[in-house]
């Protein structure tokens, strides 16, 4: 059996997985009370918006969580249309959760429904990323592990939009995110301590990317959409403020006239 190392590059990787999970989780908070607030065009945007930033929160979590990941005896490389497909897998099961709540007129059941799908499609997207990993050896999983790890991530799905729609002040947005952020990477974690690997020795070269060819670059260019965009959500004007704008722009116009 090889050596499993979730940390190689000591806490660099878990603090930062844990930091964009964070920062897509608040970012995909603040865009679905933003939609519910918005009516049209204007409320859809927003609930893309807020599916991009919270599966891309969760997607960069996992591959950055995923640089500090090492086993003895074996390389590693990754599957590029693996990989990317498990970034849409993300991307889609987010959105349909997060649409499901914010157009849904019974709360309850949009929320059960798009907790469990959202969930399922979180957990998808781990797998399916870890089915991208090659190594010279075969990977196995406890299955009472990963049971636990797709638990975890319905109920942290399942959270994070009944949050969406309960949570309106600045500093309940932090905390959420905060623990959202935790449930994120608790799922990831479990998910890999369900990981052991029986290493087959080789000399043969391994198909596929390394992480500093393929994981990194992408990993960072996703982490600057997150940052770009918070950006964005942070300077745009409220509902709110955008009709009290309006309003004092017509108080204006009728003095003057």
């Amino acid at each position: 059996m090889g050596h499993l190392d979730h940390a190689a590059l000591g806490w660099l990787t878990p603090t930062l997985s844990y930091v964009m999970a964070c920062i897509g989780a608040a970012l995909g908070l603040r865009c679905t009370m933003r939609a519910l607030g918005a009516t049209g065009r204007s409320r859809r945007n927003w609930l893309i918006t807020a599916a991009s930033a919270i599966a891309t929160g969760i997607w960069t979590m996992h591959f950055v969580a995923m640089l500090g990941f090492s086993v003895s005896g074996t390389d590693i490389r990754y599957d590029v249309p693996r990989t990317i497909a498990s970034l849409l897998v993300a991307m889609v099961v987010v959105s349909a959760g997060v649409f499901a709540v914010g157009y849904s007129h019974d709360r309850v059941r949009a929320l059960f429904l798009g907790g469990l799908t959202t969930g399922l499609g979180v957990a998808s997207m781990h797998y399916l990323g870890m089915a991208a990993v090659r190594l010279h050896g075969s990977v196995h999983y406890d299955p009472v592990l990963v049971g636990l790890s797709v638990l975890i991530a319905v109920v942290a799905a399942t959270a994070a939009l009944w949050a969406a729609l309960n949570i309106k002040s600045p500093v309940a947005v932090t905390i959420a995110s905060l623990i959202m952020g935790a449930a994120v990477s608790s799922m990831h974690y479990t998910g890999m301590f369900a990981v052991s690997v029986r290493v087959s020795p080789s000399g043969g070269v391994l198909p596929g990317a390394t992480a500093m060819q393929f994981i990194f670059p992408l990993a960072v260019g996703l982490g600057s959409y997150l940052f770009l965009t918070s950006a964005f959500v942070a300077l745009s004007p409220t509902t709110g403020e955008s009709e009290a704008t309006a309003s004092a722009q017509r108080t204006v116009e009728s003095v003057t006239s």
